[in-house]
């Protein structure tokens, strides 16, 4: 598990493992508003792997979340995300910088999950 700093506190959690419990119990603490979206893609996941009868499904689930924990458990580069996705979606200036440091803060969160 890596820990990059945030700042002078650090991360908010350890970097979980990714199982599908240890990312809930994640995202249980970090942005518990997000477990009804984790709840529902879980089960489309293990839905469509049994209907597949493939795993990638479950690989994706465990990717996207992942990410997003890594993410989101060092609030000043999920802030950081928000604006850039802002910034992106308004349209209003070429979001290219937007789009290379987008790209930039979802590798960094890759890596650090292990992905």
């Amino acid at each position: 598990m890596s820990a990059q700093p945030d700042g002078p506190y650090g991360p908010l959690i350890p970097m979980p493992e990714l199982t599908p419990d240890a990312l809930r119990a994640a995202v249980a603490r970090i942005a518990p508003s997000r477990i009804p979206v984790l709840t529902q893609h879980l089960f489309e996941a293990t839905t469509n792997a049994q209907q597949t009868q493939s795993l990638a499904p479950l690989r994706a689930f465990v990717h996207s979340w992942g990410v997003f924990v890594a993410i989101e458990r060092h609030p000043q580069r999920a802030a950081r995300l928000r604006e850039l996705e802002q910034i992106v979606d308004a349209g209003e200036q070429d979001p290219s910088e937007a789009i290379v440091e987008i790209r930039r803060i979802r590798d960094e969160a890759e890596a650090e999950a292990g992905l």
